[in-house]
Order: structure tokens, then sequence, then C-alpha cells
């Protein structure tokens, strides 16, 4: 059995930038023990990337605080998080949930046996969504979220999310 590493957002923006979070401070160091337990190889990463007319988007218009506009300092990937990450694949998605990560690990699936774990940012946005993303389209496959590694907008709405993947059989 395989047992493939998603890391979801871990990007300067929402750890201590313009949507950051004491919270996602915090998991800094989990995040980065976790990532040590896996080979690159099994280690995918999502980087939220939006361009310069992201105000104009209709995420903009819902959340007006520009984050992980390409190129910027807020869209990297925090450094001592990213010198961990070499190897691994990295999917640049320019909303909540990515697709072609769902539909690559799919790919992988219908090869080989594999279990996902899901850690990042933030819990209740972007983790959940490609979670379920993930579990819609691997039914059968054992999908993870680790809660000392993900944080949420506020610690209310990260449990809110952990409850509501449970509801949708991914375990926390």
């Amino acid at each position: 059995m395989r047992k493939l590493l998603i890391v979801i957002d871990m990007q300067n923006d929402f750890i201590d930038g313009s949507l950051g979070t004491p919270e996602a401070v915090e998991i800094v160091e989990n995040v980065k023990a976790k990532i040590r337990e896996y080979e690159p190889g099994n280690i995918f990463v999502t980087m939220d990337t939006h361009g310069p007319d992201y105000l104009q988007t209709q995420e903009g218009r819902n959340l007006p605080v520009e984050h992980c506009i390409k190129g910027t300092d807020g869209w990297q990937i925090r450094s001592d998080i990213a010198e961990l990450l070499a190897g691994a694949a990295i999917y640049e998605k320019p909303t909540f949930g990515s697709e072609k990560l769902a539909a690559d690990i799919k790919g992988i699936s219908e090869k080989e046996e594999i279990e996902l774990e899901l850690i990042g940012l933030c819990t209740d946005i972007c983790v959940i969504s490609n979670a379920l993303l993930l579990k819609a389209a691997m039914p059968e496959v054992k999908i993870e979220a680790d809660p000392s590694c993900c944080a949420g907008v506020t610690p209310q709405k990260h449990e809110a999310a952990l409850e509501t993947m449970r509801s949708c059989q991914v375990i926390c």
C-alpha cells in the first residue's frame, strides 16, 4: 500500500501574510515533521495561485483580500517548508480545489492501492475542498486529514470543517 501526502497551500500569505493566522503559524513545525515522514515522490503540493486581476474574480469579490498573487512573496511556499518539498509534484490552482490533482491521483489509484493524507491550509476552504474532490473521485480510497497539521480561518471553522469531512468519511 502506497501512502501519499497532499500538502495544501502552505504559502506565506496563508501563514503569516495577508490571510495569516496564529493557528497557521502554530502548525508549521507539525507540517515539517509530517513531510519528513514521506519520500518526495509520494508528496503532492498545491499552491493557491491568482493573477493581478484577483479582485475582479468571483472569489475576489467575495474575499476582497489580495493573496497568493503569482510571483509575489506571499505566493511562495514558506521557505523552510519548500526546502523539504524538493522532488514533490506541485499543482498551481486558481480556486479552492485542484481537479488536476484529483485526476492525477485517481490515475495512480487505478494502477496501485493507495491511501491519502492531507495537511495544510485552510481546513475550512482548500483542505476540505480537495478532500471532497479526492473522495468523490476515489470513494474506496482511505483519505485522512491530520488536524494537528491543519488550521482554519478560525478555530471554530477548523472544527466545523473537520466534522464535515468526518461526515463524508474522511478520517480526521
